[in-house]
């Protein structure tokens, strides 16, 4: 019944590539340095304050609000990435009605150094963007792909899919092996949800996302009003999936010659081998 299924799995990932992806940047050339992958749990605040200098001379890859917080412009990333549809919503004036994202957007459009800005393929971006002479511009397909390996992982060289998005990390991973990283390293992915995952006495999920930076509460608000209405096991099935999909990552990572090491202290991740930075 496996392969049925992985068959079936295929068959069905093809069927959205045509439906959903279009066609993305081009891949990048093999790459000799490495790439540190910054996640925003909250670990990566003990990983910026004991590696900071390791983190300037490095190339790294930031994502999300990332570029909220002061060391967006210490630490110079040289990759951003952006998957929430939420940063891509804007309002009939055209602007975001979440002030997070209007100063995200602000912040990111003045970057002063050369950096590569990663969006889906059919997100829309802020004209002040486009017109940063800084900023490259790549698209990518958030299209999900899963079936039998052979198939499936040439929809991932191709950049038409990738394992099941369910976060930024997954999506930034998939683009820095693309863009010909063959050494990765990955910082501040906790990934310690469970932890901090309850149901209050009025049968309401609580889901706290703790991150390296401090949220006002106007993103807990956000938070709080996308996870109403989802049950427990809608929730659980969501981190299966997502920590599942870190264990495809892997095993292309492994297919294609890639080395992806772990260097989340506490790190839910079971996919990778861990190891501390390299100094």
């Amino acid at each position: 019944m496996g392969k049925i299924k992985e068959i079936i799995d295929g068959v069905a990932s093809f069927g959205k590539v045509l439906l959903l992806s279009r066609k993305p940047s081009a891949a990048g050339k093999p790459k000799a340095e490495s790439l540190i992958i910054m996640g925003n749990g909250p670990s990566l605040r003990e990983t910026i304050a004991n590696h900071s200098a390791l983190l300037k001379r490095s190339r790294t890859l930031a994502v999300n609000f990332a570029a909220n917080a002061d060391t967006y412009f210490e630490l110079k990333p040289y990759i951003y990435v952006l998957a929430d549809p939420h940063f891509f919503r804007v309002g009939s004036d055209g602007v975001s009605a979440d002030p997070n994202v209007v100063r995200l957007w602000k912040n990111i459009s003045a970057t002063d150094w050369q950096m590569t800005l990663y969006v889906p393929c059919k997100a829309s971006i802020p004209e002040e963007i486009e017109k940063n002479c800084n900023i490259k511009i790549k698209r990518y397909n958030l299209t999900p792909g899963e079936g039998l390996r052979g198939p499936v992982h040439w929809l991932y060289r191709k950049g038409l899919a990738m394992p099941r998005p369910r976060n930024v990390l997954i999506a930034s991973i998939m683009i820095a092996l693309r863009e010909g990283f063959r050494n990765i390293y990955i910082v501040g992915a906790d990934h310690t949800w469970s932890r901090d995952l309850w149901v209050d006495d009025k049968n309401r999920v609580i889901s706290v996302q703790k991150h390296f930076y401090k949220d006002n509460d106007k993103e807990f608000e956000r938070v709080a009003q996308e996870y109403a209405g989802y049950h427990l096991h809608d929730i659980l099935n969501s981190l299966t999936i997502a920590f599942r999909s870190y264990h495809h990552i892997a095993e292309y990572a492994h297919q294609i010659g890639a080395t992806i090491i772990n260097c989340t202290p506490g790190s839910f991740i079971d996919a990778f081998p861990r190891a501390e930075l390299p100094t």
